[in-house]
């Protein structure tokens, strides 16, 4: 049992937090509902897996690391788009709640400030202003409602911490396309695209170095708020012996 879990899309998002010196991460390659995940776990605090990009996958990361590790908090961690043109890249966010687009269901959370609304697709510009209008959501990810619904299932404290990798007025290459059924980015693919589309370098470039400052800002809060995320952590429920 582990009282923190951590639950991001890409290792890219969370690797400074990975390589994290004095964690004593151990990995292991475990197997559920047919698929296999790779966790690092840290003595009983600490679980983190990356399950992949978009709802079903978060959903799946989730469910197997509830039945794997029962966790007493699951934190929805990575990038997020802001709807809010005054956030820029690199801020950290906490919401208090957490929208799902798909069916308008709300999740409330202990600690936070604003609204994260969770959206089936990369969101284009127009997609933000109607999504901030229509949730008056300050940002928007892919994943969140996902995990808040498995944690909620389970009846698992549940937490979203996000870091803006796309401010408001950016709109993305093509970047859906490349990411496979398992809900992993095929970044080799998407270079071999651009490199040939010289129209899209300045807005990769864009990406790059905004994703950059939202892994900084991302991994700069995790590092620094990881005693306090164990110390608030519920504590496990131990087993009776029949």
């Amino acid at each position: 049992m582990h009282k923190v879990g951590i639950i991001a899309a890409m290792e890219r998002e969370v690797r400074p937090l990975m390589k994290l010196k004095g964690r004593g991460w151990r990995v292991s390659e475990r197997e559920h509902g047919g698929r296999f995940f790779r966790f690092l776990e840290d003595d009983l605090d600490l679980v983190l897996v990356c399950g992949g990009i978009g709802g079903e996958a978060a959903r799946r990361a989730a469910v197997a690391m509830i039945d794997l590790y029962a966790p007493t908090i699951l934190y929805s961690v990575g990038f997020a788009g802001a709807l809010d043109p005054r956030l820029k890249a690199g801020d950290v966010v906490q919401p208090a709640q957490v929208i799902d687009a798909s069916d308008g269901s709300r999740t409330d959370l202990s600690e936070g400030k604003g609204v994260l609304v969770t959206f089936g697709s990369v969101a284009s510009p127009p997609q933000k202003a109607q999504l901030r209008d229509s949730y008056g959501a300050q940002v928007v990810d892919m994943e969140a409602a996902a995990v808040g619904r498995a944690a909620q299932a389970s009846g698992v404290k549940f937490a979203a911490v996000k870091a803006i990798s796309d401010e408001f007025d950016f709109t993305f290459p093509e970047i859906e396309r490349f990411v496979d059924s398992q809900g992993r980015f095929q970044q080799g693919r998407f270079a071999r695209f651009a490199v040939v589309r010289p129209w899209l370098w300045r807005k990769v470039n864009r990406l790059a170095q905004s994703s950059n400052r939202a892994v900084t800002g991302l991994n700069d809060w995790l590092i620094t708020s990881l005693d306090r995320m164990i110390a608030q952590a519920p504590e496990p429920i131990a087993e009776k012996n029949p």
